[in-house]
């Protein structure tokens, strides 16, 4: 069995987490958390929970959105004087639409080793859910909140691969909507929500048909959107 190493200089796991369902947490993740010397988390409070249902008893640190930028030069540094680290986000795989480039970039560029666990995230299963061509793809991740939005969806609408989304429930009406108005209401539209948990659901059928169905029971959950390109 493959263990952490223990030469002079560390090395940065990235582990994915599970979106949901606790079964999908890999027997690999749970033994690389155990035996670094520091784990990376989103959000301590989140994670310490996950953790503690796995009895690891790592050390925890805060590594998020709002201060990635402020410790990445100081994480290098006990990386390169020997420390193991395992960066984890709050559910799934880190730097997937969640902190974690900055960081695996900077140790690319210092020689660090980055090795990245697979393992659960959102998008892969909603894709293959949808029933849509799935040979050719590009994960948009969350759009434009404000700027740059309306701009991002006139060219996504010529765009003929497969499209995948991240959007929160409060939101997803208002891109539905913004779906059928650029891309036309007979638009293939797949929406999936609260993947690998007790009330996941795939609603599928045209942008008309998908943003009638939520405007009808609103949405709840943690959302992947997959819509067909153009043809």
């Amino acid at each position: 069995m493959q263990k952490v190493q223990t030469s002079s200089m560390g090395k940065l796991y990235v582990v994915p987490t599970p979106i949901g369902n606790l079964e999908d947490m890999t027997l690999r993740a749970i033994r690389i958390l155990k035996e670094v010397d520091v784990i990376l988390a989103e959000d301590t409070r989140t994670s310490g929970k996950l953790l503690q249902h796995f009895e690891i008893a790592a050390a925890m640190q805060s590594h998020h959105m709002h201060n990635e930028h402020k410790t990445v030069n100081s994480l290098v540094k006990r990386m390169q004087a020997g420390e193991t680290m395992a960066l984890i986000s709050d559910a799934g795989t880190p730097a997937i639409s969640d902190p974690g480039f900055l960081l695996t970039r900077a140790c690319v560029e210092h020689q660090i080793e980055v090795d990245c666990l697979p393992g659960a995230t959102a998008f892969v299963p909603a894709l293959v859910n949808s029933g849509l061509p799935n040979d050719k793809f590009v994960f948009e991740g969350f759009l434009p909140p404000k700027k740059g939005r309306q701009t991002r969806l006139k060219i996504l609408a010529e765009e003929p691969r497969t499209m995948i989304f991240y959007e929160s429930p409060y939101k997803l009406l208002k891109t539905l909507a913004q779906f059928v108005e650029y891309f036309g209401a007979d638009r293939s539209v797949s929406v999936s929500r609260e993947l690998s948990k007790l009330y996941e659901e795939t609603v599928r059928g045209t942008a008309e048909e998908v943003l009638r169905h939520y405007n009808e029971k609103p949405p709840k959950g943690e959302i992947v959107v997959v819509v067909g390109g153009k043809k």
